[in-house]
């Protein structure tokens, strides 16, 4: 229940700002611009909250969180006072209306360069995209375990979320592809991946399972190195040294089975059997978890136990692996815009492959999966919520400049058609594109829904 708490209101927060930073957009805009704002909303529907302020604009909060707008004066939604002709927006030139309508949008690329910005003097754990097995496509290339992919395509590739955008890229396409290596000596070597020898029903959600490679993982032995006292396995009988084989059943394969089968079949203070090998003999033990907060709306079930110490070896392996990027002023805006600007050709791309059937639709998020993906960044830690509120900013941006109508893009496609035609679109046609544009949101919406559900109960 916690979870589901902390993702309503991580989604509340991040909707929050994003939205009020693409109406701000409009709004600042349009006062530059010298059109008069009715009204300034956050939020659709039955305003929860409302002030006038001293510009006589009406600043408001709506019930229905999922977007927002800014009223302007216009002569298309009522009678405007003759002294005030030259303040609607309908009276401004064609080019003053397309820098009104597109503020939103670049507004929402400018919060995602700032919020990547502060992630990286914050500081962003990442990992590393080093291998930690290879078979296939990857084998055949020649890449071997340890090696670490530093570009792909000439395309640098500091984290695996950055090697995963590229090798998904071209694995849609079927394109071969030049990979860029470095061995745990820090000599490089290119490789090809065939990847015109990707089968018919590869799905894109499985590229790193398709080719071969598997990311390498620091596999910590399931041995108890401390037992906290007062503690859950303290009181069972739990010691240092024991190796945990299963819990409630199931195997424990490596230390970090432990969390999560705890949290699978534990119940806070109710009997969870455990399965330990203490100096060669079996001992069937039983443990009563115990729950602590790990946020503000979440918590999880502890036994107070710790995790031998790894060896030197895989210490050097994760300080590989695993590293913090901080950066300076100067330099963290620059690797802002730049990671700006990898996404939005990303997200781009995909969209376009999506459309041509290339990437399958099930790449559309809708609320709750945005909801829970809020959650689970902010639980992570600052930097990563930073990256989450950029990325979803980014994501709203593009989205909004779609060429359909009732978006942003659909605006600004209609004050095109108006620069080379030399008048309006007709009302006639603008009205017929709402309703087009309004059938076209209401299934994308239902799309991302559908796609929800069924990640859910997959």
């Amino acid at each position: 229940m916690g979870e589901v708490i902390g993702s309503i209101w991580w989604l509340l927060v991040a909707l929050g700002l994003l939205i009020t930073f693409h109406e701000f957009g409009h709004f600042w805009v349009a006062r530059r611009l010298g059109v008069r704002v009715l009204r300034f909303s956050v939020g659709f529907g039955k305003p929860i909250w409302s002030r006038r302020g001293s510009d006589d604009t009406e600043y408001a909060v709506a019930a229905i969180p999922l977007g927002g707008y800014v009223k302007m004066l216009d002569e298309r939604e009522g009678e405007v006072p003759p002294d005030q002709l030259d303040q609607a927006f309908n009276r401004k030139p064609v080019w003053a209306r397309i820098a009104i309508v597109a503020a939103g949008p670049i507004f929402n690329l400018v919060f995602a360069v700032l919020a990547f910005w502060l992630m990286f003097l914050v500081g962003i754990p990442e990992s590393r995209p080093v291998i930690g097995g290879v078979s296939g496509i990857a084998l055949e290339a020649g890449i071997e375990p340890g090696d670490a992919i530093v570009a792909v395509d000439e395309s640098d590739t500091r984290t695996w979320s950055h090697a995963m955008l590229e090798l998904v890229t071209h694995a849609l396409d079927r394109n071969n592809v030049d990979v860029t290596v470095e061995n745990a000596d820090g000599i490089r070597s290119e490789h090809t991946l065939e990847l015109a020898a990707l089968g018919a029903d590869f799905s894109e959600e499985k590229t790193l399972e398709a080719i071969g490679l598997e990311p390498w993982r620091l596999e910590i032995p399931p041995v108890i190195g401390e037992v906290t006292n007062p503690s859950p396995a303290y009181q069972a009988g739990l010691y240092e040294g024991d190796r945990i084989l299963s819990i409630a059943g199931e195997e424990v394969l490596s230390w970090s089975w432990i969390g999560h089968l705890v949290q699978t079949h534990g119940i806070e203070g109710e009997p969870l059997s455990i399965t330990v090998d203490r100096d060669g003999t079996q001992l069937e033990l039983e443990v009563r978890p115990r729950k602590e907060k790990s946020g503000w709306f979440s918590s999880r079930l502890l036994l107070g136990i710790r995790n031998a110490e790894i060896s030197s070896e895989q210490r050097a392996s994760l300080d590989r692996a695993a590293i913090v990027l901080r950066l300076g002023p100067l330099e963290g805006l620059q690797a802002a815009v730049k990671e700006t600007w990898r996404l939005t050709g990303s997200t781009l791309g995909l969209l376009g492959r999506m459309i041509t059937g290339k990437a399958s639709v099930k790449n559309l998020s809708g609320p709750i999966s945005i909801a829970q993906f809020a959650n689970t960044s902010a639980s992570a830690g600052l930097s990563h919520f930073l990256f989450f509120l950029g990325a979803i900013s980014l994501s709203l941006g593009i989205l909004n400049l779609l060429p359909i109508p009732v978006l942003d893009g659909g605006h600004l496609l209609y004050y095109l058609i108006e620069l080379v035609k030399g008048s309006p679109v007709s009302d006639q046609a603008q009205i017929a594109g709402q309703y087009f544009g309004l059938i076209a949101l209401a299934g994308l919406m239902s799309l991302a829904f559908v796609n929800d559900i069924l990640r859910l109960v997959g």
